[in-house]
């Protein structure tokens, strides 16, 4: 569900109907979010492959914990699920997962991916704050200029993103409510999970 209308799936054609079908196939159903961009294919495309072309060299737990900070900040349920839900299933028990949402200082966490997701929140909440200090002090954890420039960019990605889809009212899918419930209450930092399919289950 979200505020404006959306092509309904059966509907969809073109551009439209090729970001229906990629996005079905890499996830096994139609994401809320996929729907919005059906006024503008190219915006999804275009997403898709800056966000592609700024992680192709960065570890992938430290983008999911990057990620998650700023979707924390930026209170959006939709991202924090989503990205919840890779650490669970890569590197996580859903117990370890609740502890480092709640606690960014949790001994699960090394020196480096503390003091990032640190500044990832820094970033959401005013990029003007950043300092040089803050910079330094992640050189001196042995990040080089690169890796600050993909913690930054990725940060600022995920604002784009996940402003969009909350502006819109995009719902995060119903399927998270399968996660474990307090790891789900967790992550649901704004919107509510979608309940849409459910309602019509049982109609």
């Amino acid at each position: 569900m979200s505020f404006i209308n959306t092509i309904p799936e059966s509907e969809a054609a073109g551009d439209v109907k090729a970001i229906y079908d990629s996005e079905k196939a890499a996830k096994g159903y139609l994401p809320n979010y996929a729907k919005l961009f059906c006024h503008r294919p190219k915006v999804m495309v275009a997403w898709r492959n800056l966000i592609r072309s700024i992680i192709e060299n960065m570890d992938t737990r430290r983008y999911e914990l990057v990620t998650l900070s700023a979707a924390g900040k930026l209170h959006s349920s939709y991202c924090m699920l989503a990205h919840g839900s890779v650490l669970k299933d890569k590197f996580y028990s859903s117990e370890e997962l609740s502890e480092i949402v709640v606690n960014t200082d949790s001994p699960l966490l090394t020196p480096i991916e503390k003091a990032i997701m640190r500044f990832a929140e820094k970033i959401v909440i005013d990029a003007t704050s950043v300092t040089q200090n803050d910079i330094d002090a992640l050189r001196n954890l042995g990040l080089k200029d690169d890796e600050i420039f993909e913690i930054v960019t990725v940060t600022t990605a995920r604002c784009f993103f996940s402003k969009t889809l909350d502006a819109l009212g995009a719902e995060p899918d119903n399927l998270y409510l399968n996660l474990d419930e307090k790891l789900r209450n967790n992550l649901t930092v704004g919107r509510s999970i979608s309940v849409q399919f459910l309602i019509k289950h049982f109609e």
